[in-house]
């Protein structure tokens, strides 16, 4: 019997599968992994561990010889492998945000606007600094990889080695970019992004390397489950509430720098 190929959206899947995930649940389960890595950086490494104020070699001394600040160190470990979750989930939804979009221009456009309102919160939740070159916000590299889909999609459907050729060209020209401007998360996003988008039809073989691809963040791969179980809807939540989600980035990097001073 030949195998049922399902592509990665099709409703047929939910017999075979108890979990269902639309757009608004993979949002919320983005934020939560996300607001995780978070509190891991700003509050733990930032706020509680101060890690700045440790010289070469200094930290790991004293958490030889401070068993709680060991334990501290040991939470904001486990707190960025939760983080890592967000990592191919994000993507995924970046790319059907593109697919289903009334409008690049006004999706890319909104990416950057929110991307610059966030960076200056980013700054300080990562660094503590007001403005620090050394990292950008995933949002920008967000908007990167729309700008990387819409190129994919210029080619998309067409046949012959050049035109996978310049696939190719236009990923590593995408990756290339996201380590100039140092964007957060910037290689594993670019290329699961384009990885969901150039296997869209083909649901298997996109979470397989999609999974194989998120092992850069250890347990990212896990999210290839929710990924594998999502329905094609985008959810209430989602559709209502679309610029809350985007707002709660700068928000949550503000609040959570402002907690990390006041417990420094």
């Amino acid at each position: 019997m030949a195998e049922e190929n399902y592509t990665l959206n099709d409703p047929r899947r939910r017999r075979r599968f108890h979990l269902q995930m639309n757009g608004s649940t993979m949002k919320i389960y983005g934020c939560a992994a996300m607001l995780f890595y978070t509190i891991s950086r700003a509050v733990i490494q930032n706020g509680l561990i101060g890690v700045d104020s440790y010289g070469p070699g200094e930290l790991s001394a004293a958490m030889e010889a401070d068993p709680d600040l060991m334990m501290l160190s040991g939470w904001g470990s486990v707190f960025q492998l939760i983080g890592g979750l967000a990592v191919p989930v994000f993507a995924f939804l970046l790319v059907e945000g593109f697919v289903h979009t009334a409008s690049f221009k006004r999706y890319l456009l909104t990416m950057l606007a929110f991307g610059a309102v966030s960076e200056v919160p980013y700054d300080l939740a990562m660094s503590g600094r007001a403005w620090d070159i050394g990292s950008q916000n995933v949002l920008f590299t967000y908007a990167l990889c729309l700008i990387m889909l819409y190129g994919l999609r210029l080619t998309q459907g067409k046949k012959g080695a050049v035109y996978r050729l310049g696939q190719g060209c236009i990923v590593v020209a995408t990756v290339l970019w996201s380590m100039l401007l140092q964007g957060a998360f910037g290689l594993a996003t670019v290329l699961l992004t384009a990885i969901y988008y150039l296997l869209y039809e083909k649901r298997g073989t996109a979470v397989l390397l999609g999974c194989a691809v998120s092992i850069l963040y250890v347990t990212a791969p896990l999210s290839g489950y929710a990924i594998w179980n999502y329905d094609g809807q985008r959810g209430k939540l989602a559709q209502r509430y679309k610029y809350v989600f985007y707002a709660l980035y700068p928000a949550h990097l503000l609040l959570l720098w402002l907690l990390a001073r006041a417990i420094s």
